[in-house]
């Protein structure tokens, strides 16, 4: 499936999260909802974009914004990953990857000859009505929570 572009309604979902229970799209209608996919959990860019939004929480919540991020760890692999880094964001788990489909997010990679299926580095902004605001994709973490934090001052 392709990517999820700019005006599309995003898809709703309802994953496991860090702390117990579920969070879904539908659970957070009316707030911003920051959508960030990554790879796995206490990786360098991973950890390094997990802590860049954490810094930033205080400034999204004011913007009324929650961030999620989502990967196919587990949720006691988020637990862990969050306890070691003192993160400040909600982390959900998409283990059968039906998240990460349906965002167009799950993609064929490719490292050392090897090809093999795995999570693009993605962020979605969603408005207050579940539609999809802005998108980047392939992110390259250095300078990118700052970056989504200022488009979702303007929503």
């Amino acid at each position: 499936m392709s990517a999820l572009e700019q005006g599309s309604q995003a898809p709703n979902f309802d994953l496991p999260r860090d702390g117990g229970g579920n969070v879904s799209l539908s659970q957070l209608a009316g707030k911003k909802v920051v959508l960030y996919f990554y790879p796995k959990d206490d990786t360098p860019g991973c950890t390094n974009e997990a802590m860049d939004f954490t810094a930033l929480a205080d400034e999204f919540a004011a913007n009324d914004a929650v961030v999620v991020g989502v990967s196919p760890d587990t949720v006691k692999k988020h637990e862990k990953f969050i306890a070691k880094h003192g993160l400040g964001v909600i982390l959900a788990s998409d283990e059968d990857t039906s998240v990460l489909q349906a965002y167009g997010v799950w993609k064929e990679k490719s490292m050392y000859g090897r090809t093999y299926m795995g999570v693009e580095r993605s962020t979605f902004l969603i408005d207050a009505n579940g539609t999809v605001a802005r998108v980047w994709p392939k992110v390259k973490v250095k300078g990118h929570a700052q970056e989504v934090l200022e488009a979702a001052k303007t929503l």
